[in-house]
């Protein structure tokens, strides 16, 4: 799950058939560690090997001590599979059961298990020093659904960024995500633990951009919640952003040569979208930030329980030919979630009605797809804009469904790489889409653009699954759109 660089300096350590048996409950917790640490002992070789095996952790019973070793001084991460018997994301009063990571004692993050399936997820323990600790995994009874007794952990590992390395600088400034607590989300979800309900956050990530000063760099930390419960609605997020997931760019700062946050260049983003300088409180470098408004706006004063550190080691290198959405795709699991997040919402229905500003249709029923365009700039002194909106046709059916839904406040404004969706009739399979075209759009008065389709980077269904199906081979030529011919074919079969 971690991108893995050259340089970094990583120790992993095998979890042994006797650890995983006493973490499991034949051996008390004393015995676990007793354990692991021999496993901890294992030279390099051995350890490349990675972690194996399942334990398990209950409501009614004690945490789970894991012992390992950073290698060297640094920012430690693990990788673990969860899965949780009887919790569904997707049925209101069995949405998650949640663990808690503490390291050494001290706090390490929340993680919310959506479902029986097994999942991958990657996790920021903090700035640890070279040596011997523990990190124990507890079952947070006060935040899980009643549905929720068990979790179930496997292939754990844990690594160490060391400090000097040229990526501990992304690790170690990346934001600590304090839960969300007001009131107004769908179901009346409220309190202290309202994020193990809705709107959890599930991914990170960062950009890397030169700062003026030479050498230095600019950090952007993005944050993905499983939705957004105010704000955008959902048809037009599906419309104009291609998803029901909320994807916010949340704290920015500057670093030096060595990796450290130049004073005075912290940035974060606040309510109603601002650009505000962090002034609240770091934990070992890590800015501490709290979900304060119902769009997922951020405040630099926390106060829930709940405490997100996802893994934000993974970079989108080059936002210019990669939409952020594609770094969700890496990620599949995450559609379920979206998904069922709908579903439970009551947000989904078979025929939403033309003029819905909250419903859709099942998220099955749409083809997900990113576009890449440029637009000419308009004459001085414009009245309108030009945008695109995509059209498929599927075998059979001579309608040309639209992304946009005919409102072109729906179509794509935007010329960075943007991600749509396409409601086609139910059941469509990718096999029956026989064409796919780009729409020339007009707000207000036409101002003359040009635009130019320079490609489609991925087009998909979802499965039964929820996940990512087969992709639609969509790979056309740079096609122009004029006032003249406003649409081009991108792909027919």
């Amino acid at each position: 799950m971690f991108a893995r660089s050259r340089t970094h300096r990583l120790r992993r350590f095998v979890l042994t058939g006797a650890v995983l048996a006493a973490a499991a409950g034949l051996a008390g917790p004393a015995s676990a560690a007793r354990a692991a640490e021999a496993a901890g002992s294992a030279d390099s070789a051995a350890a490349t090997t990675g972690a194996h095996g399942t334990f398990s952790v209950h409501r009614d019973g004690r945490p789970v001590v894991v012992p390992f070793r950073a290698g060297r001084d640094g920012e430690a991460l693990v990788t673990l599979t969860v899965a949780a018997p009887g919790v569904d994301w997707g049925r209101a009063g069995a949405e998650s059961a949640v663990v808690q990571l503490f390291v050494d004692g001290r706090p390490a993050g929340d993680v919310v298990v959506f479902g029986a399936t097994p999942t991958e997820r990657g996790f920021a323990l903090g700035a640890l020093r070279k040596g011997r600790h523990e990190l124990s995994i507890r079952f947070a009874a006060d935040r899980s659904s009643p549905a929720g007794s068990v979790v179930h952990v496997s292939r754990l590992r844990t690594r160490t960024i060391a400090t000097g390395d040229r990526e501990h600088a992304v690790a170690a400034n990346a934001p600590v995500l304090y839960g969300r607590n007001i009131p107004g989300a769908p179901g009346g979800a409220t309190g202290p633990f309202q994020n193990a309900v809705t709107d959890t956050p599930v991914l990170a990530w960062y950009q890397e951009a030169p700062a003026a000063t030479a050498g230095h760099r600019v950090l952007t930390y993005t944050i993905v919640w499983s939705n957004e419960d105010g704000g955008t609605s959902t048809p037009a997020l599906m419309a104009r952003w291609g998803r029901t997931t909320d994807i916010e760019w949340a704290y920015r700062v500057e670093v030096d040569r060595g990796g450290r946050a130049v004073p005075g260049t912290a940035f974060f983003q606040s309510p109603n979208h601002g650009t505000t300088p962090f002034a609240g409180r770091y934990e070992d470098g890590h800015p501490l930030l709290q979900t304060c408004t119902l769009n997922n706006n951020l405040c630099d004063v926390v106060d829930d329980p709940m405490r997100f550190a996802p893994a934000a080691v993974e970079r989108l290198a080059d936002p210019t030919r990669t939409a952020r959405e594609e770094m969700v795709d890496r990620h599949p699991w995450v559609y379920p979630v979206m998904v069922q997040e709908m579903r439970r919402e009551g947000r989904v229905v078979a025929d939403p009605p033309a003029d819905t500003t909250t419903l859709i249709a099942d998220p099955t029923d749409y083809l997900y797809a990113v576009i890449r365009k440029t637009t000419s700039e308009p004459p001085a002194g414009a009245a309108g804009w030009n945008g695109v909106a995509l059209g498929v046709r599927v075998k059979g059916d001579p309608t040309l469904y639209r992304s946009d839904r005919g409102r072109v406040d729906w179509s794509l404004q935007r010329d960075d790489p943007a991600a749509t969706t396409v409601r086609l009739p139910h059941g469509t399979r990718a096999s029956d889409i026989v064409e796919v075209v780009a729409i020339r759009t007009v707000a207000g008065v036409d101002p003359g653009s040009t635009i130019t389709v320079n490609g489609i980077n991925r087009a998909f269904l979802l499965g039964r699954d929820d996940r990512p199906g087969r992709a639609v081979p969509v790979h056309p030529k740079a096609v122009t759109l004029t006032a003249a011919a406003p649409e081009a074919v991108l792909y027919r079969r």
